[in-house]
């Protein structure tokens, strides 16, 4: 500090650096800023204002000027307070004018400095500095985004459906956040025997069953849990562990297994199936936790059995019969099957046989029978008034089917076969209807009168 009651300034290089901590230009502070261009110093000579600056001891020496007085000598010696008080007043003057002349010099690039170091101060504000993680690797950047959305399409990171972005896309940033991007992966999952696909964020086997909630611990999974996931994905197979229960000969054991299916499981619970030995539910069905199976111990053997097949009947109309008049022209005959049927006993009880194979040995014949069609006559002239029903209940009881105990008489009137025929009938009497049973009686009745009945006769006039 001078004597002098002015503070003295320090040249303008001294004054301004670009690239220190602080920059002090009377009295503006301005924050650090990277280092960047700033305009040369002008020349005293290239300031674009005049320089009226002179040293006192140059100033022209005219009449009534400071110089002139001062280098005229005085009339009279002053005393030496007199002549400290002038020199004081002579180096305030000179102080003044150099505090005048630094000043204008230095003010244009003062507010250059100023504007500069508002710009830099925006800049600054605007910059972030962000840690982004993308799939699990991470990187610091800076970005001028605003938002998630914004950084991740100026940083080249599609997202997807099935991918997640923490925080959300469109939230703010700020400096220092950190954003992460775990990208999705489809999984071909196939657990306890149900098929589906399914999503996840993790990149290895054992995330992924962590994530999706699976019990891992004693399942079997068909590839190592270290493996990682790719973007394209993976199948996977998981047996998790499971209680079943396995009832054989008397005895219950219960397992726990992650085994494939219901034969594994009897297996592992130390049981053999022999022979026709087979399980409750398929063998080759998938176990289900809580699941009770029962062995079923088969024995058995086959029977070859022949069973009749039935004949068919086939009638067919004929005009030359009175009505109610059947006569079978072919009689029928049953036919021969041979069948094979499978006996089994379970658990030593017996089952219903199963038939398991048939074969026909001999054909069936079809039964061929002529029905009547022509209408029954009314009446015979000469026989029409008498008792016939009192004739018929003495000979057959008045039953049409009747036949004697020899079997050579049969009908309402007890016809031979042979004397039926000869009176126009078809086959035997008794299969006759009652009224062409009469009406052929009658027609003996005119050829023979009562003789034919030589028991019952009588009654046909009583």
């Amino acid at each position: 500090m001078s004597n002098s009651q002015y503070q003295t300034y320090e040249p303008y290089g001294a004054a301004y650096d670009p690239h220190s901590a602080e920059t002090v230009a009377y009295g503006v502070q301005v924050a650090p800023t990277p280092p960047m261009p700033m305009p040369a110093p002008l020349p005293y000579e290239d300031l674009p204002y005049e320089d009226t600056y002179r040293p006192a001891y140059d100033a022209p020496r005219g009449p009534g000027s400071p110089g002139a007085q001062m280098d005229t000598p005085a009339p009279a010696p002053a005393s030496r307070a007199g002549a400290n008080r002038r020199a004081a007043r002579r180096r305030k003057a000179r102080g003044a004018e150099r505090a005048d002349s630094t000043m204008r010099r230095l003010l244009p690039q003062a507010l250059v400095v100023a504007f500069l170091a508002g710009g830099t101060t925006a800049f600054v504000a605007k910059d972030k500095a962000i840690e982004l993680t993308v799939d699990g690797k991470p990187r610091t950047l800076h970005t001028f985004a605003d938002d998630v959305t914004e950084l991740l399409a100026d940083e080249g990171v599609d997202v997807g459906a099935h991918d997640v972005v923490a925080p959300a896309p469109g939230t703010a940033l700020s400096s220092g956040d950190e954003i992460a991007v775990h990208y999705g992966r489809p999984v071909r999952l196939t657990l306890d025997g149900e098929r589906r696909e399914v999503w996840t964020t993790a990149r290895t086997v054992e995330g992924a069953l962590k994530q999706l909630g699976v019990r891992a611990e004693g399942a079997y999974i068909s590839t190592p849990r270290s493996r990682a996931i790719g973007r394209e994905g993976l199948a996977l197979d998981v047996r998790t562990e499971r209680s079943v229960t396995v009832m054989a000969d008397g005895r219950s054991r219960t397992v726990r297994t992650n085994a494939a299916s219901v034969r594994e499981v009897v297996e592992e619970a130390g049981i053999t199936l022999r022979g026709q030995d087979t399980t409750s539910v398929a063998p080759g069905s998938f176990p289900r936790d809580g699941q009770t199976v029962t062995v079923l111990r088969i024995t058995g053997a086959k029977e070859v059995r022949e069973e009749a097949i039935p004949f068919r009947v086939e009638r067919t109309e004929d005009s030359s019969l009175f009505k109610g008049t059947e006569v079978v022209e072919q009689a029928g005959q049953n036919g021969l099957r041979r069948v094979t049927y499978s006996l089994r006993t379970v658990n030593g009880v017996k089952q219903k046989p199963r038939r398991i194979r048939s074969e026909v040995v001999r054909e069936a014949r079809t039964q061929v029978v002529k029905v009547g069609t022509r209408p029954l006559p009314t009446s015979v002239q000469g026989a029409d008034g008498l008792n016939w029903g009192a004739l018929a209940a003495c000979e057959s009881g008045g039953r049409p089917n009747a036949v004697d105990p020899s079997g050579t008489y049969g009908g309402l009137y007890q016809f031979d076969t042979r004397t039926w025929q000869g009176l126009g009938g078809s086959g035997r009497p008794q299969d006759a209807p009652a009224a062409e049973q009469t009406f052929r009686a009658k027609k003996l009745y005119v050829q023979r009168g009562a003789s034919p009945w030589p028991h019952c006769g009588r009654r046909l006039s009583g």
